[in-house]
C-alpha cells in the first residue's frame, strides 16, 4: 500500500519537536580559554570556536550535512571532529556498514584535514577510538590503523597533529583489541579476542614486553578494558573473575591481582579526571536521572555545589577544564528542553550558553514522571510516563507505548524529543523498560533472555493495564510506537498480544528473527560469531535458523494482525536491514491485513537526517490520529 501524505494537526507545530537539536556537543578547551560545539540549522552543520574571554568567535567550519557525532580537543588550538557516513570498505572486504572519519581543525590556520592522510598504505577510516595524549601544543593522537596490504595486522599509531606525520608505536595481530595508553602515551595493556576458540585475553606491557596476565572463555560476554584504573598501576575491566561476581574490577599491571571497584551502587558510567584520565567518580541512572559520585574529593565538592544550583533538573556533566575551574552542564525538566550551561568556579558565575530546542517553551513540555508497576508474574518494572503539555491530573487519556531500542539499553529520565512530540498531540507517553533492559542490574536484563515476543512483549501490555486501573489512560485507545526493538515490540503488539493496541508504527524494526540472525552471521562472516550467539541467547534459540523464532517473529503471524500497522524504515539502514520492513509488508499483503509502508531514503538506523526524522514524526502522528484520535 503506498502511504498517505501526512496532513498537519492541531497544536503546537510538530516540526519543533522533529527538529535537530540545535546545539550538539559542547566542549572547553583544556585550559578552559575556549569553547567548541556544533550548531545544526536543518540539515547544515557547523563547527563554531569561542573565545571565553568575550565570547567573540574565533573559528569555525562548516561542516553540510556530514553526520558529526563528537568533538574532541587536541590542545587548545586544534579540534579533533569525528564523523561517520554509511559506506563500505572494498578494500579490505568491509561490508556496507556505518564508518568513521577523524577530521582536524586547526584555529591558527582556520584549515580542516583527515586525521589518516599521512598515513599511507592504510584504510583510510577510523577503526578504533582515538585517544589524545599530552598538553597543549605537545598533544598527540593515538589511534588504531588497518593495512591495505597483508600481513593483516593491527598497528597502533601516534600521529602528530601539526604536520599529519606518524609514527608506529605497536603491532599486533589482527585480532587485537584496544589499547590502554598512560599520560605519557606508553601502551601499557591491551586485548585480543580468538573468535574461534571464544577466548579473550588481557595483556599487559613489563620491562617493554607484552605478556597474559588474564584469559576467559567469552563466547558471548565478552569483558571490556575501560582504561586506567586509579592509578597508572592498574587498569579497569568489566568482568567477571572465576571467583566473583560481573562487575567492574582494578587489575594491576605489574602483578595482575583482581580488586574490586567499589561503590554504594552498580556504576552505569565511569567519570575520568581531565588532566590524569584515571577514574575519578561513577555515575548510575535513577528515576530522577544521573547521579554522580566522585573518588576526588575536589571534584565531588564542586559537583555538590552545581548539583544545588540548579535543584528540580536533571544534569548531565557535559566537559570540565583541566584545572577544573570550568564546567559545562546540560540540564532538562521542568519544561526544560534542553539548555547548555557554563560555569566559571572561579568568578562563581553562570551563563546560558545556548539551547538544544529554543522554539520550545516551558508550555510545550509535558511533565515527565516516573512510575513502577508490576508486570503478570510480579516482577516490576520502571518506566516514564509523558503526560500532554499542560496536563497536571490525567484522567482517560489516549496512550501510546514507546518502548526504547536495543534491547539492552534503558530510557532514562530527561527530554526525549519523541515523546515530548507525540504528547503535543494530547497523547499520554508510556515508556517501560521491560525486563531486558539494561542499567537496572543484572537480574533484571536476564530476566529478558528468550523472552522476545513472550514476557518482555506483556512487560509492555502490563503498563497499559496498570495505567488504565489507576485512571490515567482509556484503554480502548492505545497505540504502540517503537524504534529497532521497539519496532519489533511494535510489531509483535498487534500480531503476538493481540487485543491491547488500536495501530502499531515501527521504525526500523525486525520482523522475522531467524532472517535476521542470519544476516548478522552474514556480516560477521562467521555463523558461530558472538553477536550470533548474543542474538539467539536474547531470542531464544539454539543455533544459527533455529525454527522457533518464527513463531515470534510478526512476519510469520501477520494473518493475526488485529490492528493497522506503518513500517517506517531507513534505507541506509546498516542495523536492521530494510529488508525486514519488506519481509513484514509483504506479508501483510498476503494476509490481507491494513498496513503502509515508508522507505526514508538516505536515512541511517539512528534517524540522523532532520528531513527524515521530520517524516517520520509526521507520519506517525498522522497514523495515529486517523487511527487513534486523541480527541
Amino acid at each position: 500500500m503506498v502511504a498517505q501524505e501526512a496532513t498537519p494537526s492541531s497544536g503546537p507545530a510538530l516540526e519543533i519537536y522533529g527538529r535537530m537539536p540545535a546545539l550538539e556537543s559542547v566542549r572547553l578547551s583544556p585550559d578552559g580559554t575556549r569553547l567548541a560545539h556544533i550548531a545544526v540549522v536543518g540539515e547544515d552543520r557547523s563547527l563554531i570556536i569561542h573565545d571565553l574571554a568575550d565570547m567573540s568567535l574565533i573559528g569555525g567550519v562548516r561542516a553540510g550535512d556530514t553526520k558529526v557525532r563528537d568533538l574532541d580537543w587536541i590542545g587548545n588550538e586544534r579540534v579533533l571532529i569525528t564523523t561517520t557516513a554509511t559506506q563500505s570498505g572494498a578494500a579490505l572486504g568491509i561490508r556496507r556498514q556505518e564508518l568513521s572519519d577523524g577530521q582536524i581543525y586547526d584555529i591558527s590556520t582556520r584549515r580542516v584535514r583527515n586525521l589518516l592522510d599521512g598515513l599511507d598504505g592504510f584504510f583510510p577510516k577510523l577503526t578504533d577510538a582515538v585517544a589524545i595524549r599530552g598538553s597543549g601544543e605537545d598533544a598527540v593522537v593515538y589511534t588504531r590503523v588497518l593495512p591495505l596490504q597483508p600481513p593483516a595486522r593491527s598497528y597502533l599509531y601516534r600521529i602528530d597533529p601539526s604536520n599529519g606525520r606518524g609514527q608506529r608505536v605497536e603491532t599486533g595481530e589482527p585480532d587485537m583489541g584496544g589499547y590502554v595508553l598512560n599520560a605519557a602515551g606508553e601502551a601499557v595493556a591491551r586485548t585480543r579476542y580468538q573468535v574461534r576458540t571464544s577466548t579473550w585475553s588481557l595483556h599487559t606491557k613489563r620491562n617493554g614486553f607484552w605478556r597474559t596476565v588474564w584469559q576467559t572463555d567469552a563466547p558471548i560476554d565478552t569483558p571490556s578494558l575501560l582504561g586506567l584504573g586509579r592509578s597508572e598501576d592498574a587498569v579497569l575491566v568489566y568482568g567477571q573473575p572465576e571467583d566473583g561476581e560481573a562487575g567492574y574490577y582494578e587489575i594491576g599491571i605489574e602483578d595482575g591481582v583482581w580488586s574490586p571497584l567499589s561503590f554504594d551502587f552498580e556504576p552505569d558510567f565511569i567519570i575520568r579526571h581531565p588532566i590524569t584520565r584515571l577514574v575519578a567518580g561513577a555515575g548510575v541512572n535513577t528515576d530522577q536521572g544521573a547521579d554522580y559520585v566522585f573518588l576526588d574529593q575536589r571534584m565531588g565538592a564542586i559537583w555538590r555545589a552545581v548539583r544545588n544550583a540548579y535543584p528540580g533538573l536533571v544534569i548531565r556533566l557535559e566537559s570540565w577544564s583541566e584545572d577544573l575551574n570550568n564546567v559545562v552542564i546540560h540540564t532538562t525538566g521542568g519544561g526544560d528542553s534542553g539548555t547548555y550551561h557554563l560555569i566559571d568556579l572561579e568568578a562563581g558565575s553562570a551563563q546560558v550558553i545556548g539551547y538544544a530546542y529554543p522554539d520550545l517553551n516551558a508550555d510545550l513540555v509535558g511533565e515527565m514522571r516516573a512510575i513502577r508497576y508490576a508486570a503478570g508474574d510480579g516482577m516490576e518494572i520502571p518506566g516514564y510516563l509523558t503526560l500532554p503539555p499542560g496536563v497536571t491530573e490525567p484522567r482517560d487519556l489516549p496512550l501510546v507505548v514507546l518502548p526504547h531500542g536495543g534491547p539492552a539499553a534503558r530510557d532514562t529520565m530527561g527530554f526525549d524529543w519523541w515523546a515530548q512530540g507525540l504528547a503535543s498531540r494530547g497523547y499520554a507517553v508510556l515508556q517501560p523498560n521491560f525486563r531486558g533492559s539494561a542499567g537496572l542490574g543484572d537480574e533484571h536484563l536476564e530476566a529478558g533472555y528468550g523472552e522476545w515476543g513472550l514476557k518482555m512483549q506483556t512487560d509492555l501490555s502490563d503498563g497499559v493495564r496498570y495505567l488504565a486501573a489507576e485512571g490515567i489512560i482509556d484503554p480502548q485507545r492505545v497505540c504502540i510506537v517503537g524504534a529497532s526493538y521497539g519496532g519489533y515490540a511494535a510489531l509483535a503488539g498487534p500480531t503476538l498480544d493481540p487485543g491491547v493496541i488500536r495501530c502499531a508504527v515501527s521504525v526500523a524494526g525486525v520482523s522475522d528473527l531467524r532472517t535476521m540472525v542470519q544476516w548478522s552471521a552474514a556480516q560477521a562472516g562467521r555463523r558461530d560469531s558472538p553477536v550470533v550467539r548474543y542474538w539467539n541467547r536474547f531470542m531464544g534459540a539454539e543455533r544459527l535458523g533455529d525454527r522457533s523464532l518464527d513463531d515470534r517473529s510478526p512476519a510469520f503471524r501477520a494473518a493475526e494482525a488485529d490492528a493497522p500497522i506503518l513500517l517506517l524504515h531507513g534505507w541506509d539502514d546498516t542495523v536492521v536491514p530494510y529488508d525486514q520492513s519488506r519481509i513484514m509488508a509483504e506479508a501483510l499483503e498476503r494476509a490481507g491485513r491494513p498496513y503502509e509502508l515508508v522507505r526514508l531514503d538516505g536515512e541511517d538506523h539512528w534517524l540522523s537526517r532532520e528531513a527524515t526524522r521530520q517524516r517520520m514524526l509526521n507520519e506517525t502522528v498522522r497514523f495515529l490520529e486517523t487511527h487513534n484520535p486523541p480527541r
